[in-house]
């Protein structure tokens, strides 16, 4: 059951000044968790409260607010396929 519950985990390592890891270890004890449990709340805590909210990317604000609707006149602006008339809408 154990192995269920660690097998999509990835083990690795960090370095903590001794008072910092006698902290969490005392932690651990009191609260009756594992040193890595807290250590993996506090990490998922911390990530939490700095997330940055994703933002569409400024690549894609035409600055224009009827785009949808003006579509082929905007995707054909620039060329001369036959004439001088953008496509007709409709």
């Amino acid at each position: 059951m154990l192995y269920d519950s660690i097998r999509h985990m990835k083990r690795t390592t960090i370095f903590l000044p001794e008072s910092l890891e006698r902290q969490v270890q005392q932690f651990a004890r009191r609260h009756d968790r594992s040193v890595a449990a807290v250590v993996r709340d506090a990490l998922t805590k911390h990530l939490e409260a700095h997330q940055v909210p994703f933002r569409m990317p400024r690549t894609f604000d035409s600055g224009e607010p009827d785009v949808s609707e003006r579509v082929d006149e905007l995707a054909f602006k620039n060329f001369k396929i036959h004439g001088d008339d953008p496509p007709a809408r409709g």
